[in-house]
């Protein structure tokens, strides 16, 4: 869901060049909080928890995308038009609003003024798509062209003749986590001004939605469909389309601060061999391969073994390890969804040893845990120099024998508590339900807050994603 509680900057491109075979990309990821309608660090993980929860639902019973990256925006170009939108690994379409446009139930979330996009149907450059393209098909679930020419209102005998080109694609409906928005797709140039040399796809695919509900920014989807900004980069250039990663910086949750750029890397920088520090990145990855799911092709789905704390190491359901025939089953990567969520009873399991290590000296802070959304939550000991100091190591083990360790600060959230005048730390894993109780789908998700401090790197071609700790604030100043 794209998130309400985010300002949107209009940021720049920056690009580099490896050697006249191979390029990059570099473009800044923003994430900004606002200062208005979320004062406190309450209301904040609040609606973090809200909405992770209500993502995870959706991506178990729909078989659409869900939910827009609600935390990381980015800029480029269409036409002779500079856009922001979300970017987003859990959905494949790249849609933005055009004027005239309705947004329902989206007060509080924009103003009219504040589009700075005047739209696609304002350039005389873009035209429509035609409803026998293969794009048609894919944003419409792969229907068949007649089928989709009938919805256009072609004549029978033009259908029967194949000969519907002219008919544009019908208007297509999106569900997202808490809103949805009908589009239509239209073809303008894409291009990055400031790349060296221009980078421009004469004929790039996106969404031009006129009215959506709770939606009021664009998305960049960045998943496996055809769609995707990353498969239609791969079409013009395969060094730059067939892999990406990201580097989220740090993030807390203070309204108050303001977040550096997270690089994020079209291409394979650490092709440099005269940086020895980017030489050798490779062999910091640990990678993990991914996962095919035929209901929902467009999810980075990945396997995941177990979970360890501490020394305890804890089995995970074979629902987490693969994915099934019908699609359920897997955990999917996803930039868009801030908290990591686990079925019920493995969550259950990782809880109870988190706190039977912690011990049982901790007082709970009951409270907090209401009010955030999020569990278990405890208070420091007074006197204490640093917040529960007896934290267990915590790490994610995936299919491959790929282990990737996460820092404190990626599964305990640290803050100050004023009603109680005391420090609390919280878990930052989210019960993701009963799995007997849901309609199938992925078994788990992996937020962005767990990726945070990691560079996170998708080879399309080898079918793998890759996991490596980084500085990213130092990083992004390195690749600039």
């Amino acid at each position: 869901m794209a998130s309400p509680i985010f300002l949107l900057l209009i940021l720049t491109f920056f690009s580099f060049k490896i050697s006249p075979a191979h390029s990059f990309l570099v473009l800044p990821l923003s994430h900004s909080v606002s200062t208005t309608q979320f004062n406190t660090t309450h209301l904040l993980l609040k609606s973090y928890a809200a909405r992770s929860a209500s993502r995870f639902r959706r991506h178990r019973q729909v078989s659409l995308p869900l939910s827009p990256g609600s935390d990381y925006t980015l800029s480029l170009s269409l036409g002779s038009q500079t856009i922001s939108l979300y970017m987003d690994t859990g959905s494949d379409v790249v849609w933005l609003p055009c004027h005239p446009f309705e947004c329902i139930l989206c007060e509080g979330k924009y103003s009219p003024s504040s589009i700075t996009n005047p739209g696609p149907l304002n350039l005389t450059s873009a035209t429509t798509v035609g409803c026998k393209s293969a794009a048609c098909s894919a944003v419409h679930s792969s229907l068949p062209s007649s089928d989709l020419c009938a919805i256009a209102k072609c004549p029978l005998e033009t259908i029967e003749i194949s000969d519907c080109k002219s008919f544009p694609c019908p208007p297509f409906y999106y569900a997202y986590g808490d809103g949805s928005f009908v589009a239509e797709l239209y073809e303008d140039t894409f291009s990055i001004p400031m790349s060296r040399p221009p980078l421009k796809l004469p004929k790039f695919t996106f969404g031009c939605a006129n009215s959506a509900l709770g939606e009021p920014i664009g998305v960049a989807g960045f998943g496996r469909g055809l769609l995707s900004l990353p498969a239609q980069l791969a079409n013009k250039s395969p060094d730059i389309g067939n892999y990406f990663s990201y580097c989220l910086v740090s993030h807390g949750f203070d309204p108050t601060r303001f977040h550096r750029p997270s690089p994020l890397v079209l291409g394979r920088y650490d092709e440099i061999k005269s940086r020895k520090q980017f030489a050798q990145s490779r062999v910091l990855y640990t990678y993990t391969p991914m996962l095919d799911n035929p209901k929902h092709p467009y999810f980075y789905c990945v396997g995941l073994e177990s979970i360890s704390i501490g020394n305890t190491r804890i089995q995970a359901p074979t629902s987490l390890k693969r994915v099934d025939g019908r699609g359920n089953g897997g955990m999917v990567v996803d930039s868009g969804t801030t908290f990591t969520m686990l079925p019920k009873k493995f969550y259950n399991s990782v809880v109870r040893e988190f706190a039977s290590q912690i011990g049982s000296g901790r007082r709970r802070a009951s409270r907090v845990e209401e009010r955030t959304g999020l569990s278990p939550c405890y208070y420091g000991n007074r006197g204490e120099k640093k917040l529960m100091g007896n934290v267990p190591q915590l790490a994610f083990h995936f299919v491959g024998n790929s282990t990737v360790a996460m820092p404190r600060k990626n599964y305990l959230y640290e803050f100050y508590d004023g009603d109680a005048k005391r420090k609390v730390g919280c878990l930052m894993l989210m019960d993701g339900g009963d799995e007997a109780d849901s309609d199938g789908g992925p078994a788990g998700l992996l937020g962005n807050y767990q990726q945070q401090g990691f560079e996170v790197a998708y080879d399309l071609e080898l079918k793998r994603v890759g996991f490596a700790r980084r500085k990213c604030a130092s990083l992004w100043d390195t690749l600039n």
